[in-house]
């Protein structure tokens, strides 16, 4: 895929999502940017059951997203994290459909082993406010049904 904006590929990620969710049966609905943490709230088709997404897409295609700390607190049953994986302009992206309290302690568990090695130099490493999700044995893509279970 060719280099495209931060920007850009965050706001693809969010609507080929609502799209998929649409395609699925569900109601999708975009946030506006003040909705912190919630990027679509889908509910289904008779509006009898509710879920809010926020959605992490990247451009290599991989299996691995970047998150920000907040990710290990911002957790709730009804509260999803829908993972984009773009490839190359034509090709289906990949979607990982993963329950925030997962998200939640996969972020805290990897953060703290990451915080408890050290720099190549040797030196302890410091505290950030970046962590990390990663899906590599594919657990969790396209389990939308998940989102109809709650």
């Amino acid at each position: 895929m060719s280099k495209l904006d931060s920007g850009l590929v965050g706001v693809a990620g969010e609507y080929l999502v609502a799209g998929e969710l649409s395609l699925r049966g569900f109601i999708a609905s975009i946030s506006l940017r003040t909705t912190r943490g919630i990027d679509i709230m889908v509910s289904s088709a008779d509006g009898d059951h509710q879920v809010t997404v926020q959605v992490k897409t990247n451009s290599d295609g991989g299996t691995s997203w970047i998150l920000g700390k907040k990710a290990e607190d911002f957790h709730h049953p009804a509260h999803f994290y829908v993972f984009v994986g773009l490839a190359n302009l034509g090709e289906r992206p990949r979607f990982h459909v993963v329950p925030s309290e997962v998200v939640a302690k996969f972020a805290t568990r990897t953060h703290r082993e990451w915080l408890s090695g050290s720099k190549k130099n040797g030196e302890p490493r410091k505290d950030s406010n970046m962590r990390k999700f990663g899906d590599p044995r594919e657990t969790y893509r396209d389990r939308w049904d998940l989102l109809a279970a709650r």
